[in-house]
């Protein structure tokens, strides 16, 4: 009971805001035409089956007249039912498809809201999101207003065909209702819950096995280089192999269901024939009479035993929304958070930066990387952090841009606007040359003399030879080296022209002719920066050492090769 009330809560907060929106009118409005043109053909379809028995009897009785008039009137039906039909599918379909563009908006605006994209990488509970928004949305959305439609006709069906089959025989009523019964609560109890886990399991094992692929995708010359292709054949092989296990495992329940679906439904069919047989015998009935029984019968056995017959797209439907309102629920809450982890770091806005006692965690271990910190850089000046691989260097820059908040202190700094990161490995949009030289401010307005030129200015003038198109879309991750890419960055820098400058290793794949030369013309700007890096050369650049040592032990001294 607990979990069936879970699921509607589940299901209620995932589809909730949608016929709560701005949209309600219209997508109440198409929801209303959808249920109406759904009622209207079951209407028609009662009507249709005591026609059908109608002609029956008639020709049992070879009353020519009598046929005739009932061939007229069923064709009639025919005719107006065809394109109610024909109209609800393609109502059910516009809805769906509404339905699908809000929710996916809706989830990619908290996806992408507050760094959710970034946090997921600390959430353990929460695996391929972009599975669940791109698949599962639409499954979810067109499931449900399959079963939907599904219910409203069964109701309505219900109603209309349980006052044609009582009006022919009560008890054959009462075996109906006994035998959906007895079919339901075995099809939920022996079949429910363990096919609701699998097909939730399945999910999670074919996005493990794409997301696999895709890291393969993104990761091919790396991969190359080492050598590495056949771990990850093997990788990729296991997470296939756990896929198509519990895939196994659910065709074997599948198989179980479909056993039991097959016999209920022919016994389903059956039944009315029995049970109206002496009457039809003894002539208390005519043969008409025991196909519209027997038809009415089909439809009220379908009606009742709803879970019976969509019980496989009910399983899927859960599974999917459990997923989208895990993802949901993630999306408005901060619970990525270990609960021992510290998160009372304050951030306020200010002229310049300026560290005040900070004291930095990583989440996954709640290890202490830097404690009681303290050090300014003011506009103009620079600022190099070193330290052995794992001290905590890149940590501390997380912490600053505000993708951590994970310990305690305070932190004074320009709005992230007047703030610019260099990853090492700078992030290469799917896009032209002129997007990837003004990301992250894309409608930024610069002429294209003055993209070429700073192209030069980066020691980038081949690139700017050979697309002097600076539309051209290319995979430029792939088609530019790593230096490539960085002195690109450095382009995007000099650009942007931000009060501040943190570069996070920018220049781990340059030469050091050109890591001078990037170096100088940064210092050309007056913008002030934060230099991570290893390299001894690095000093020069810089008016201030930062050192990060193990312990949580640090140092800060003036650079003493600095030539600036």
């Amino acid at each position: 009971m607990n979990n069936h009330r879970q699921l509607w809560e589940n299901f209620w907060r995932v589809s909730k805001p949608y016929w709560f929106s701005q949209e309600k009118p219209g997508a109440i409005a198409l929801l209303s035409l959808l249920i109406f043109l759904s009622m209207s053909s079951s209407s028609f379809l009662v009507v249709e089956t005591v026609q059908r028995s109608e002609l029956l009897s008639s020709l049992a009785a070879k009353d020519t007249e009598r046929f005739l008039r009932t061939l007229i009137i069923l064709l009639g039906i025919i005719l107006v039912t065809i394109p109610l039909i024909s109209w609800k599918t393609y109502i059910q379909g516009k809805l769906t498809l509404h339905w699908r563009r809000w929710l996916t908006d809706s989830f990619l605006h908290c996806y992408f809201d507050n760094l959710n994209f970034y946090r997921l990488n600390f959430s353990q509970d929460l695996d391929n999101p972009d599975q669940r928004i791109a698949e599962d949305i639409n499954n979810f959305t067109q499931q449900s207003l399959y079963l939907l439609t599904v219910l409203s006709d069964s109701i309505l069906q219900l109603i209309l065909f349980s006052a044609v089959l009582w009006t022919t025989s009560p008890i054959l009523m009462f075996v109906l209702i006994f035998y959906a019964v007895g079919g339901t609560l075995v099809t939920t109890l022996v079949f429910g819950r363990k096919l609701v886990a699998i097909n939730f399991k399945q999910l999670k094992r074919e996005a493990d096995f794409r997301f696999g692929l895709i890291r393969v995708r993104d990761n091919a010359e790396s991969i190359a280089f080492y050598r590495g292709q056949n771990q990850e054949f093997s990788r990729v092989k296991q997470r296939f192999a756990d896929a198509f296990k519990n895939f196994n495992n659910l065709i074997r329940w599948q198989f179980g269901l479909t056993i039991f679906q097959n016999g209920y439904q022919y016994i389903n069919f059956v039944l009315p024939f029995i049970i109206l047989a002496p009457r039809i015998f003894t002539g208390d009935l005519e043969i008409g009479a025991v196909t519209r029984s027997q038809a009415a019968f089909e439809r009220i056995g379908f009606a009742l035993g709803l879970i019976i017959n969509q019980f496989e797209k009910l399983s899927a439907l859960s599974a999917g929304v459990n997923r989208l309102s895990v993802l949901s629920e993630f999306a408005q809450s901060n619970k990525s958070l270990p609960e021992s982890v510290n998160t009372n770091i304050i951030i306020k806005e200010s002229s310049h930066l300026e560290i005040n006692h900070l004291t930095v965690q990583i989440p996954e271990t709640n290890k202490t990387v830097v404690k009681d910190l303290s050090v300014s850089v003011k506009k103009g000046e620079s600022l190099l952090i070193r330290g052995d691989s794992g001290v905590g260097k890149s940590s501390l820059l997380r912490t600053i841009a505000g993708l951590w908040n994970f310990g305690s202190g305070n932190i004074h700094r320009p709005k992230l606007e007047n703030i610019l990161f260099l990853p090492q490995k700078p992030y290469m949009i799917l896009g032209s040359l002129r997007q990837q030289l003004l990301y992250p401010y894309l409608h930024k307005q610069i002429s294209e003399p003055e993209l070429i030129e700073i192209l030069k200015l980066v020691n980038l003038s081949k690139i700017a030879m050979k697309y002097q198109d600076l539309d051209t879309i290319e995979d430029w991750s792939q088609l530019l080296s790593i230096g490539e890419q960085q002195r690109l960055a450095f382009a995007r820098l000099l650009l942007t022209k931000p009060n501040y400058a943190i570069l996070d290793e920018a220049t781990s794949a340059l030469d050091e002719t050109n890591e001078e030369h990037l170096y100088q013309q940064l210092q050309k700007t007056g913008i002030a920066y934060i230099s991570v890096g290893h390299n001894p050369q690095l000093l020069k650049y810089h008016q201030q050492v930062l050192e990060i040592k193990n312990q949580q032990n640090w140092s800060l001294y003036p650079s003493k090769n600095n030539d600036y």
